[in-house]
């Protein structure tokens, strides 16, 4: 863990050309430093007061040589009301590289210290601004891909899921505390407490928060779909039609496509990652067969297929053989082509699969199949208006462990143990809930989470 009473800087802004780059400082002598290094006018005097919570204009000039590095905004954030709770200054300088660089390093020589990732949100948690959900939603926002993931993390950051939380953890540790009262003192006369009710409205509230979290986590990390198929049964063509632009080369000579080509796609919310593949079938040509092999591997880690057959031909061999590669697999069969007259009999070919007829030429049937991706990610289920809760997967894995826990500690009540086997599973789901908001959390974890982190925020 870094020391945390000291005095930090990092740039925040992401490092290349725009209009305004942002190097942010906390810490005590944050604005210390700012008042060393900020001038104003051309005589460079130096700025008298500098009031929090709003912008001062004057330039960064260094005050061991007098150099004028830029033309800024400053701003200063006075403790306890700030994003770290400490003192906290943000200077608004040009957004090129070398402007940057050399405030940050001026910063450097006043005596701060270049933050370590993700240490500006660290502080803010361990000073009591975020708990710990919140402060993993700062970064959820951040890499957010779709309005949806956005909201999610959002209501993360507001504390929705906290509070739901620290309901449940706070039932279950008024279980606990009568629980370690009737073990400690067994001689005194402990009113009587029935753990069975709290003990209940645990189980479902947790189970509750599980029933949405596998969409939450598709919403926050995305789905990787690959389209497969023969050579030039369509694939980049309707790679093409869902991203509504021309991005793969199309045209009617059969193994245009031999390597895969990924591309981003906001599917009602759905963050989706479209792999076109080269057309999987017999070739002696060398640089095709590594495209097919690069195909096989994007069809293994596909979490859904979009298997296109040419329905205005016969089926092949090519296409009989990539059916028996999809078993396991969440798929779609595309029948593409409908511009054409029908000619393949597809009845039987995966008959498991749901049937998408389109034309990737025309258009049609795209919003169909897309209905139809949304539904086999959901595998069925009814999306509520309202979005999910838990869009973290290790949310969801401390969930499911604090569940376990809470049946088993009702499982043993109900049996009759003694308070100190109740009282092992109650504690362990505590402690498991405390993992989420950040009272159980450990220095290891908190590592482990605020590494993931830029090294500005």
């Amino acid at each position: 863990m870094p020391v945390l009473n000291d005095t930090i800087v990092a740039i925040s802004t992401p490092i290349g050309e725009g209009g305004i780059g942002i190097v942010r400082l906390s810490g005590p002598d944050a604005l210390a430093i700012l008042r060393r290094v900020l001038r104003r006018g051309k005589k460079g005097n130096a700025v008298p007061a500098i009031e929090p919570y709003r912008l001062r204009y004057g330039r960064v000039v260094d005050p061991a040589t007098g150099e004028t590095l830029d033309e800024v905004l400053a701003s200063y954030m006075r403790a306890p009301h700030s994003y770290t709770r400490e003192d906290v200054v943000e200077i608004n300088c040009h957004g090129g590289i070398v402007p940057l660089r050399r405030i940050l390093l001026l910063a450097l020589r006043q005596g701060a210290r270049l933050a370590e990732p993700g240490e500006f949100t660290l502080r803010a948690f361990l000073n009591g601004r975020l708990d710990l959900a919140q402060a993993e939603a700062v970064l959820d926002i951040i890499c957010a891909q779709t309005d949806a993931s956005l909201r999610m993390a959002l209501g993360q950051l507001e504390g929705r899921l906290s509070d739901r939380v620290r309901v449940v953890r706070q039932e279950l540790v008024e279980v606990l505390a009568f629980l370690e009262a009737s073990i400690d003192f067994t001689e005194d006369d402990i009113p009587y407490q029935d753990i069975a009710p709290p003990l209940a409205r645990a189980e479902a509230a947790l189970e509750q928060l599980l029933v949405q979290s596998s969409q939450g986590i598709i919403y926050r990390q995305g789905v990787r779909v690959a389209i497969v198929g023969r050579p030039n049964v369509g694939k980049s063509s309707l790679l093409n039609a869902l991203l509504r632009t021309s991005r793969a080369i199309v045209a009617p000579i059969p193994g245009t496509t031999r390597d895969t080509l990924e591309e981003r796609l906001n599917l009602r919310g759905i963050p989706l990652c479209l792999v076109d593949t080269a057309g999987i079938a017999a070739t002696e040509d060398l640089v095709t067969q590594l495209g097919i092999e690069r195909s096989r591997q994007a069809l293994q880690q596909a979490d859904l297929v979009l298997f296109v057959v040419d329905r205005s031909e016969a089926l092949t061999a090519a296409d009989e053989a990539i059916a028996a590669l999809l078993h396991g697999k969440t798929v779609i069969l595309v029948l593409n082509k409908a511009d054409l007259p029908a000619v393949a009999v597809t009845d039987a070919l995966l008959p498991k699969a749901m049937h998408v007829t389109v034309s990737a030429l025309t258009g049609e049937g795209i919003d169909t199949l897309e209905q139809a991706m949304e539904e086999a990610i959901f595998a069925g289920q009814v999306r509520t208006s309202d979005a999910p809760l838990v869009s973290n997967p290790r949310h969801q894995a401390i969930l499911h462990r604090a569940l376990e826990h809470v049946r088993a500690a009702q499982e043993s009540h109900m049996r009759g143990m003694a308070e100190d086997f109740v009282s092992i599973d109650v504690t362990a789901a505590v402690t498991a809930l405390g993992e989420i908001t950040g009272e159980s959390a450990t220095e290891d974890l908190l590592d482990t989470i605020f590494r993931r982190f830029c090294v500005g925020k």
